[in-house]
C-alpha cells in the first residue's frame, strides 16, 4: 500500500509550499505518476480524500488531478530514443519491470542496435507538476 505513502508526501509538500508562498489556500495539486510507477491511481486517490479530511484546512477542499508520464529510454552506445512500448517484452517481463524498474536493463534492448546499456529519462517515480492556489 505505498499510495498511501505517496499520498501523504504529496500532501505534506502541497502544504509545504503554500507555506513557503504564503498561499491562503490550495485549489488544485497537479500530480504525474510514471509510468514503470505502477500506481494504483484508485487507492491514491481514495487516500487522499481520507488524508485531506484531517489535513491543514489550506489543502482541504483542493482538487487533484493526475497525469501520466510515458517511459522514455536513451540507448548510450546509438543515442536513440525509444519507450517501452517500442521494445518487444513479454507480459510477464513488463510485470517484472513495472514492479522493479532496474530489471529493465535485464529484459530491454535499444529498438536500433539491439544494446542493453541505456538510460531511463523519463517516467520513473512521483512528482508535482504544479500548484495552484490563492495567496
Amino acid at each position: 500500500m505505498h499510495e498511501w505513502a505517496l499520498a501523504d508526501s504529496v500532501i505534506a509538500s502541497a502544504i509545504d509550499y503554500s507555506k513557503k508562498e504564503k498561499l491562503k489556500k490550495i485549489s488544485q495539486v497537479n500530480i504525474v505518476f510514471g509510468e514503470l510507477q505502477n500506481i494504483d491511481k484508485e487507492i491514491f486517490m481514495f487516500a487522499i480524500d481520507e488524508l485531506i479530511k484531517t489535513a491543514n484546512k489550506v489543502i482541504s477542499s483542493s482538487k487533484f488531478k493526475i497525469s501520466d508520464e510515458p517511459a522514455k529510454f536513451k540507448c548510450k552506445v546509438c543515442e536513440t530514443d525509444f519507450t517501452l512500448n517500442q521494445v518487444k517484452k513479454s507480459e510477464d517481463e513488463a510485470e517484472y519491470i513495472h514492479f522493479i524498474p532496474e530489471m529493465a536493463h535485464t529484459y530491454l534492448k535499444c529498438p536500433k542496435c539491439k544494446s542493453p546499456d541505456f538510460d531511463l529519462i523519463a517516467g520513473r517515480g512521483v512528482s508535482i507538476k504544479s500548484i495552484k492556489g490563492v495567496k
